[in-house]
């Protein structure tokens, strides 16, 4: 991954760094590897993450449809 200083601005290089690793989502992976996470907390935090992106299509479909 590359980032440009621009003018001796590091401040606005280390926002674009932490922007573009949010993006990629290596920040997320660094976080969750932080602690160790039983296999059964990862499949329940999978399944929630499914029902919530479940819910929010359905209300969005809700809203387009008008019913």
């Amino acid at each position: 991954m590359k980032v440009v200083v621009r003018g001796n601005n590091l401040e606005q290089a280390m926002r674009v760094l932490k922007k573009k690793l949010q993006k990629d989502g290596r920040l997320k992976e660094l976080k969750e590897r932080q602690y160790f996470t039983k296999p059964s907390m990862l499949k329940r935090e999978a399944k929630k993450r499914g029902i919530a992106n479940y819910k929010k299509k359905q209300k969005k479909l809700m809203a387009t449809r008008g019913y």
